[in-house]
């Protein structure tokens, strides 16, 4: 459940913590701001505890278990800040903890596996980095006696684990900004188990693989803020958010899950749309910002959206995006909610921080649309802008043949397209033209 949280502190829990069904891998702000405050919210709360674990550092898994798990979600609107208690982190652990992870995944009473591990997580490259240890448990070691480094190495040696013990069936829920990440995940997940034939025929039988879209501005506190709204409200671990939440999932749960729609989420036989509208418009629109913006000598998204510049390439980009979503989904009304979502002062959303992991944003966020022009017949020229801004933070003086490399990068369609490829170019030598330093 979520209560109102008092200046003084956060108390105690008022009643038995609920069992863990729930093993959450990549703690953070992200994930106690949407899928846990879901979890607090739901209707059956008191049977949905999370166990949730970090990804290196033990630093926040401590905080919060020096106070039984709970935190406090400030919802910062323009006008106030609200807050919550939120109680459905039973347990939380640092990276380090592998074996209790391998417990918990193979534990009857798991029922789901959830993820935020940023889009990078997902790459072959990173996942490359765990061959040895998978091959020594294809080779029949002990999921205990092998160490993997990634987040979806870990999945994978947990996974055999609970096959092990004879494990139920679990769904997997990706909330990780990638356009059908649910068959992303599954993807990775099968290629790393490739070797392993009882496990891979396992994980067709038992395991569910869930896409989600997620929609929520969390921005990461400096330590200064996170500091006095620790002393505000009596917590070591409070998180920031935009009141706006939005969760649609699509995908079995065959061992169960919270009534995750009685506290607002939305189950869909069709998510693309859903997961189009979010990454194109906001997730697009944070990137183009993020470089764009960055060029123009502004730090946060609040800054950068009321630069006249800036606003004029976001509503160019948004007008080439909306053309290819559904009309039935109010895009009109979303941009309109973006623009005061991101002109929010009191949500210090840095570009810096949405700039990391570049590469890959883009890739999912921007290519698409621009593909998508291209193969219309237009020119996606507000697509090249964020391309090109993307160039110009890194190289503001990019020849011809850096801009045909990075936009190779991003998309091998759009890098075989000369006329886009000049048109990038064309952008690069405007974009040096709006640069303030």
């Amino acid at each position: 459940m979520t209560s109102s949280t008092a200046a003084h502190g956060l108390g105690e829990r008022t009643t038995a913590a609920p069992p863990v069904r729930i093993v959450h891998l990549g703690l953070g702000a992200f994930h106690r701001s949407h899928e846990a405050w879901y979890t607090a919210r739901a209707a059956d709360a008191a049977q949905w505890g999370i166990a949730a674990y970090s990804g290196r550092s033990s630093a926040l898994a401590e905080a919060l278990n020096a106070q039984d798990g709970l935190y406090t979600l400030v919802v910062r609107s323009q006008e106030d800040d609200r807050a919550e208690r939120v109680d459905s982190i039973v347990r939380a652990h640092g990276g380090s903890e592998l074996q209790r992870f391998l417990a918990d995944v193979a534990a009857a009473t798991t029922a789901i596996v959830s993820l935020t591990i940023t889009e990078a997580a997902y790459s072959r490259d990173e996942t490359d980095t765990d061959a040895a240890a998978l091959r020594a448990l294809a080779e029949g070691a002990e999921p205990s006696a092998v160490e993997p480094r990634t987040a979806l190495g870990r999945v994978v040696v947990g996974l055999e684990a609970r096959r092990r013990a004879r494990g139920g069936p679990l769904a997997l829920v990706s909330c990780d900004n990638l356009p059908d990440n649910g068959g992303v995940l599954r993807d990775a997940i099968e290629s790393l188990a490739a070797s392993m034939p009882e496990l891979r025929d396992w994980i067709g039988d038992t395991v569910s693989f869930v896409s989600s879209s997620v929609d929520r501005i969390t921005p990461r506190l400096s330590d200064e803020e996170a500091a006095a709204l620790s002393e505000r409200y009596g917590d070591r671990a409070p998180v920031v958010t935009e009141p706006f939440s939005d969760w649609v999932l699509s995908g079995e749960f065959p061992g169960g899950r919270p009534q995750w729609e009685t506290a607002g989420a939305r189950f869909t036989d069709d998510l693309e749309p859903w997961e189009a509208r979010k990454l194109w418009l906001l997730n697009g629109a944070h990137t183009l910002l993020a470089s764009l913006g960055r060029l123009r000598g502004h730090r946060t998204v609040s800054e950068a959206i009321v630069d006249v510049e800036c606003l004029r390439a976001v509503e160019a980009y948004w007008d080439e995006a909306g053309r290819h979503l559904p009309v039935d989904l109010a895009v009109r009304e979303y941009r309109s909610a973006l623009l005061d979502r991101f002109r929010n002062p009191r949500i210090r959303h840095l570009l810096a921080q949405i700039a990391l992991d570049a590469d890959t944003k883009m890739r999912v966020r921007i290519a698409p649309v621009a593909e998508r022009e291209r193969s219309a017949g237009r020119s996606a020229e507000a697509c090249a802008t964020v391309v090109a801004a993307w160039i110009a933070v890194d190289d503001p003086d990019a020849d011809r043949p850096r801009v045909e490399h990075d936009v190779a990068r991003l998309s091998a369609v759009l890098g075989a397209d000369a006329g886009f490829v000049d048109t990038v170019f064309d952008a690069v030598q405007r974009i040096g033209d709006l640069t303030v330093w």
